[in-house]
Formats: structure tokens, sequence, C-alpha cells
């Protein structure tokens, strides 16, 4: 997103920042709300460029919001929906990608509140690692062919008793609703999203062997202090990383790993 469209995100995050923060909102309902809200306005195109229409009305957008969700949705899920159809967005797309956002950000709120988010930031990046793992098990979660209950059946018997609630609701989402994106790119989307609910950067460290508890908070406060943010690490182990480590930071690779550092010797040789 870009211009007026992440204005009105940022903006609609604040709201459902101030929504949650009470004790009355229930997050995980809520985010279920913006969830069908969010299939709803992808699936009714004509809809969202009537509902984003900057030549329409603020308000007059808003009422037809409030009518149209009726009682199928709560209060707070209709403020809120409201308040982002009077906002100006720069393509009605948008509108649908900010909303499943706020989906995934207010069920990661419900983590947070239970004391798990932690939990289901490690779980969404070892599910990531075994998606990209196995290629039958990725053919079959993103086999357009197989219907939305069979593919949600595969997730409860993989994630069911083993992962965090919240983590099972934002994978089968994604799964089931994958909207265009490749499975990769969503879990990488929900992994940041659950990084930003502490206001922390995610970093992928590949290393040998496992790090002990000094080395990663060594590390984390080497990597914070870098990037001035509090950092949340993925920790991954490959044999093949044959001495130090390896980092990911976003787009940015720290290379530490003696392979690595093998192969640089060896293109200078032959370059």
């Amino acid at each position: 997103m870009n211009g007026a469209s992440r204005e009105a995100l940022a903006a609609a995050r604040e709201r459902l920042d101030a929504l949650t923060d009470s004790t009355s909102v229930n997050a995980s309902s809520l985010a279920d709300e913006l969830a069908a809200v969010t299939a709803l306005l992808d699936r009714e195109v004509s809809l969202r460029r009537v509902l984003t229409d900057p030549a329409q009305d603020a308000e007059a957008k808003a009422e037809l919001a409030r009518r149209l969700l009726g009682t199928q949705v709560s209060g707070p899920a209709a403020d809120l929906v409201a308040g982002m159809v009077r906002s100006r967005w720069s393509q009605s797309r948008d509108l649908v990608d900010a909303l499943e956002v706020l989906a995934a950000t207010a069920d990661l709120t419900a983590a947070q509140q239970a004391g798990k988010l932690d939990d289901v930031e490690d779980e969404l990046f070892r599910f990531g690692r075994i998606v990209s793992g196995s290629m039958d098990l990725r053919a079959a979660l993103t086999d357009r062919k197989a219907t939305t209950s069979a593919k949600g059946g595969l997730l409860r018997s993989l994630l069911g008793g083993r992962a965090q609630p919240v983590t099972e609701r934002l994978v089968t989402r994604l799964v089931t609703a994958p909207r265009g994106r490749s499975l990769e790119s969503g879990l990488e989307s929900l992994s940041k999203l659950a990084a930003e609910r502490r206001d922390r950067m995610v970093a992928i460290v590949t290393s040998a062997v496992p790090l002990s508890d000094p080395q990663k908070q060594r590390l984390g406060d080497a990597l914070a202090k870098l990037y001035g943010r509090r950092m949340h690490l993925n920790l991954d182990v490959d044999p093949e990383v044959l001495g130090g480590i390896r980092v990911q930071v976003g787009d940015e690779v720290i290379n530490g790993s003696l392979a690595d550092r093998i192969e640089d010797a060896g293109r200078r040789l032959t370059g």
C-alpha cells in the first residue's frame, strides 16, 4: 500500500488497538468478524468499489456499510468497518487487504493478551519451515481443486492440539482464502505482524548446531543495538552451515557462516 491507503490502514490499526484494549471486546471474536467482512468484500467487487469511491460522501458510505452488515457483526466490528470506509483508499482492493491485516492483528492481540504471542510467532515460523521442506504437503495445501473443508481437515490433523488455537486459525484462513498470495509469502506476512505486536523485528538465524541461551541472548542484544529495535529470533538448524551463523533480517543477510566464507574465497580465487 502507498499514499492514502497507508494512512487509512494506520488509522484503522489505531482504532483496532483502542477497541481491543477494552475488556468488553473479545479480540478473537472481532478477528472472526473482520475475516468474514474481508471475504464478503473480496467476493463482491462492485460493493467494495462503491465503499471506496472517493466521489461518494464519506458518511453515506459508512451508513451503507452499517446497513449491509446489520446484525451480522457486533457493534465494535461495524464501527471499525464504518470508520475504514470513511477513509480514502488508493484503490478499492486496498480496503480488503487492510481488513485482512486487521483480522490477523486482532487474533495476534488475543494471543498477546493470553501470554501466548511468543508461541504463535514460533509456531508460524516452524510451520513455514515444514511446508518448505515437504513438496507433497505444500501441494495439498495449495491445490485449487481441493475443497475448503478438505484443506481445513488436513490442517486440523497437523495443528489441532499441537499448536495454539490462534496459530491454527491464522494458518487456516491463509490456506483456505489465499487471495492470490503464495503460502510462503502469507506465512511471512503473518510472522511480521506477530513481531510488530511487540514492536520487534524478526531475524531468521541459521546455525549448524542449536545456540545456547547465552548465545541467543547475546545475539539478540547485538541485533537490537544494530537495528535500534527489539528483535525476535526465529532459530533454525542446518548442518550444512559449517561454522558460525547466518542471520536474515528482512531482505538483509548478515552472512557469518564458514561455508559462505569458503564459497566467497573460492569465487575470489577463480575470479
